[in-house]
C-alpha cells in the first residue's frame, strides 16, 4: 500500500477577505475532488486571507500511478487559476504488508 501526499502553499493575491479566499478554496477542493479519486483539504493559514495551503492525499497499490495522478492534480490546480503555487512537496508511505 503506498499513500502519496502533496502539500501545496497557494497566494491568492486577490482575496480581500476570508469570504474570498473560501471561494477559491472552494471551487479548487470541489474541481479536484470530482476529477481525481482524491481527498484535499485545507491544512494551514485558516485565518490568513491571501495564502493558503491544502493537503491532498491518496492510497494506492502502486506507487508510480500515485505518482502521476498527483502530478495531474498539481498541474490541475495550476490551470483552474485564481491563485498561484507558491510551493509544493510529494511525500509517499509505503507500508508493506
Amino acid at each position: 500500500m503506498v499513500i502519496g501526499i502533496i502539500h501545496l502553499d497557494l497566494a491568492i493575491e486577490h482575496a480581500m477577505s476570508l469570504k474570498d479566499k473560501r471561494a477559491v478554496l472552494n471551487r479548487i477542493k470541489d474541481r479536484v475532488r470530482q476529477k481525481f479519486n482524491v481527498s484535499i483539504a485545507e491544512v494551514a493559514d485558516q485565518d490568513i486571507w491571501n495564502v493558503a495551503s491544502l493537503g491532498v492525499v491518496m492510497v494506492s497499490n502502486n506507487q508510480k500511478y500515485c505518482n502521476e495522478v498527483l502530478d495531474q492534480v498539481l498541474n490541475h490546480v495550476r490551470k483552474i487559476g485564481n491563485c498561484e503555487i507558491q510551493d509544493w512537496e510529494f511525500e509517499y508511505i509505503v507500508a508493506d504488508d
